[in-house]
């Protein structure tokens, strides 16, 4: 649809070369928006050049490095982005639990591959209609409010009961809460085990040790993003490792299964994954990074706050 001439003045004219993509790559992403933008038309040359054209080239250049994964694309995407979407996750959320739908955005928008060509990258999404500042806002907007609805999926349906019969049926139910909690104390324990050693090691330096991304990078020698990125991926591993030990063990059906989840959610009980993690493990993983001295200047910053890693 684009024509190729077009395509490589537009190139041109963006940092595309910096984040080494290809003119093929850029003009299959002016083609994607292009097909978004005139679906169902055909768009004479005159109105596909002015629409190519208004875009935002540069952005769209660094989406597709990003997608990629260009590490030059990443450093500057995360380096100019991050505190972008940190201020913007503040101000949705102002208790700070939208940090973390920041952290989970990094992995999908990293990719994973499907197989040895192809990555899947939330970037593919991003037309350059918008700016990328802008679409992420609105990514992380929606994402916002998908997690809003999922909560309000799982708070009780208002009763007309009496205070005294709500009361009676909550005390009945304990008992099979308790299980539930105990049957999810015992998958995560499988689970976690299954895990590997570095999967173990992030999410003990990430949720137990409230380290960032940045410092975990530098304790174990990966990239912030590629931090991001495994544990996204170590999230969805064990939430689908959970649900198919509940099912495939215990004989849970789906509606059990969900009440399992939501019973953390009411009262989660012993479950620390401090202690789950060195139930499995975990300090046997630790060794391995202690002597670094990266991990050593952590330590001492850490120290100083009263924390122990």
């Amino acid at each position: 649809m684009v024509d190729r001439g077009l395509s490589a003045r537009l190139h041109a004219k963006t940092q595309a070369a910096q984040w080494h993509v290809s003119l093929d790559v850029f003009t299959a992403a002016l083609e994607r928006s292009a097909e978004k933008r005139f679906a169902g038309e055909s768009p004479s040359r005159s109105q596909l050049e002015s629409y190519l054209s208004a875009l935002h080239l540069d952005d769209l250049a660094l989406a597709c490095g990003c997608a990629a994964g260009d590490n030059e694309a990443w450093t500057h995407f995360v380096t100019t982005y991050r505190p972008q979407l940190y201020r913007a996750a503040d101000a949705m959320d102002t208790t700070g639990n939208a940090r973390e739908l920041v952290d989970g955005l990094y992995g999908d928008l990293f990719g994973m591959r499907t197989d040895a060509t192809e990555r899947q990258s939330l970037f593919r999404y991003f037309h350059g209609r918008s700016s990328l500042a802008t679409w992420l806002r609105a990514v992380l907007s929606q994402r916002l409010v998908d997690r809003v609805r999922e909560r309000r999926r799982l708070e009780p349906i208002p009763s007309d009961e009496s205070p005294h019969a709500v009361a009676a049926r909550s005390t009945a139910q304990v008992p099979e809460r308790s299980r539930f909690v105990r049957l999810m104390h015992e998958a995560l324990l499988v689970v976690l085990g299954a895990l590997a050693a570095a999967d173990r090691l992030r999410l003990g330096c990430y949720y137990a040790q409230q380290m960032t991304l940045a410092q975990i990078g530098r304790l174990i020698g990966e990239h912030e993003a590629t931090v991001s990125r495994q544990l996204s991926r170590t999230r969805v591993a064990i939430r689908d490792g959970v649900e198919r030990h509940l099912r495939t063990t215990h004989k849970l059906s789906d509606d059990e299964i969900s009440d399992c989840f939501a019973s953390l959610v009411d009262d989660a009980g012993p479950l620390d994954l401090r202690v789950l993690l060195a139930d499995v493990g975990q300090e046997a993983a630790m060794p391995e990074a202690a002597e670094t001295p990266a991990r050593k200047k952590v330590v001492a910053q850490r120290s100083k706050r009263g924390v122990t890693l």
